[in-house]
């Protein structure tokens, strides 16, 4: 990886403010965008049939499948929470740190900062009710759309793996990471299904939401970095 200077890194690291503004506008709009297609009763049927498919008919407060297996669930809802995001941030941003790859620090703050920023704007606009198929047992005071842990898996563990992916030369070791990454946004948005605290279209807007940030980011890491 070629270290950047800090004469070539600043005019990005300038315009770095202003592009993440328009980013967090775009994936706003294409929140909005999402939301809309699903605002008609059709898709709102089709939301709440996946959501029955995955319930026991008779008492809707159970999923289908073993205890251990909603345990499962919960467990790995968890890696798109606020804490093992902050966690896992805070962790990398002292690796990356001690390397000395100050700009990477700030690409992985901007990152995370940024998509929690997108999160919350596209929820206040949206104002999406939380399903209500099945009782929660936690109270949850945030809107459902778009989905924040399943947007927040994928552009944290994303980002991760792209930082890391740094570290090393052999390209199949840098797909398999970004491959493991997507694996974790898969199934963290798959298990606010099963778990019912969001619709399916709550964490497809999720996926879509983070895939296209991490798009820009993608493009975006290079030129910081004075590449």
């Amino acid at each position: 990886m070629s270290v950047s200077t800090p004469a070539s890194a600043a005019p990005a690291a300038r315009r770095w403010p202003r592009r993440m503004i328009i980013g967090v506008a775009a994936l706003a709009l294409l929140a909005l965008a999402i939301s809309s297609l699903f605002a008609d009763g059709g898709a709102h049927t089709l939301d709440r049939q996946i959501m029955l498919l995955l319930r026991n008919p008779q008492a809707l407060n159970d999923p289908l499948g073993p205890a251990w297996f909603e345990d499962v669930m919960r467990d790995m809802t968890g890696l798109g929470g606020i804490g093992v995001v902050i966690g896992g941030s805070a962790l990398l941003a002292g690796y990356l740190w001690l390397q000395r790859r100050r700009m990477d620090v700030l690409i992985l703050a901007g990152s995370v900062a940024g998509a929690q920023i997108v999160s919350a704007v596209s929820k206040l606009l949206v104002s999406r009710p939380r399903p209500d198929l099945v009782s929660h047992e936690a109270e949850i005071y945030s809107a459902s759309f778009p989905s924040g842990h399943t947007l927040m898996a994928t552009v944290t563990w994303v980002t991760f793996a792209m930082l890391l992916a740094a570290d090393f030369q052999d390209r199949r070791v840098r797909d398999y990471l970004l491959l493991v990454a997507w694996i974790v946004a898969i199934a963290v948005g798959c298990s606010r299904i099963y778990l019912g605290v969001h619709w399916p279209s709550d964490v497809l807007a999720g996926w879509a939401i983070g895939a296209l940030w991490m798009i820009i980011l993608s493009r975006l890491v290079p030129r910081l970095r004075g590449q």
